[in-house]
């Protein structure tokens, strides 16, 4: 797969180290000539040029690309650049980095955006996982499919707490994804057990969270 990677800042080095690592191929496009030197990470191509502007995108030959990640750290660039890879060049898959949590309503599907990252909003999420029994928790949101990864702790007194999975009615337009337990993950099958303190993920429809918080929440 080839991935372009806008912003070759720590953010975007980061990702394509990480998605190197994957055997994919990794751009790197940045204005910042410190920045998009040859050597910034090792097995990358490197392109020098403002993203925001069509002769860099058409030097990146973005129609060969799969996915087009907005990695800078100005919100205005990423929303620029997704628009433009989604409405000029087709770009199948477009990530967009959201750095200010006001801005986040605007990065969705009319700006070109498949998935937004906040990353405030995601450490939040992660800080009410680790300590939140019981209740839903938002983790991620796929803006394409509209759909959500959501996390529930079991508690003792959950309803579910000894059911088989396949025993359990689960909402439409829900699926249970994954289930933590202790150090171990597990592809949930229909015969697995459901124990206090299990973590379990789902992709959920929004409007079926509350309805999956009732059925498996105290």
């Amino acid at each position: 797969m080839r991935v372009a990677i806008a912003g070759a800042g720590k953010v975007g080095r980061a990702i394509a180290r990480e998605l190197l690592s994957n055997d994919h191929q990794v751009l790197l496009i940045d204005r910042d000539s410190a920045k998009a030197r040859p050597d910034v990470v090792p097995g990358a191509q490197v392109l020098l040029g403002d993203t925001c502007e069509i002769a860099v995108l058409d030097d990146a030959d973005l129609p060969s690309c799969q996915v087009l990640i907005a990695a800078t750290g100005d919100d205005k660039v990423n929303l620029v650049v997704s628009l433009l890879a989604k409405t000029e060049y087709g770009v199948p898959r477009v990530v967009a980095r959201v750095n200010h949590p006001k801005n986040e309503w605007m990065f969705d599907e009319s700006w070109g955006v498949d998935v937004a990252v906040s990353t405030p909003r995601m450490m939040s999420a992660l800080v009410e996982e680790a300590v939140t029994v019981g209740d839903l928790v938002r983790l991620f949101t796929f803006r394409q499919g509209n759909a959500n990864l959501v996390e529930l702790t079991l508690s003792a007194t959950s309803a579910v707490v000894g059911s088989r999975v396949a025993e359990v009615q689960f909402p439409t337009d829900t699926a249970l994804v994954a289930i933590i337990r202790d150090t171990r993950v597990i592809s949930p099958s229909p015969d697995d057990s459901l124990e206090s303190g299990d973590e379990l993920l789902f992709v959920a429809s929004p409007d079926q969270e509350q309805a999956l918080e009732d059925l498996l929440g105290d």
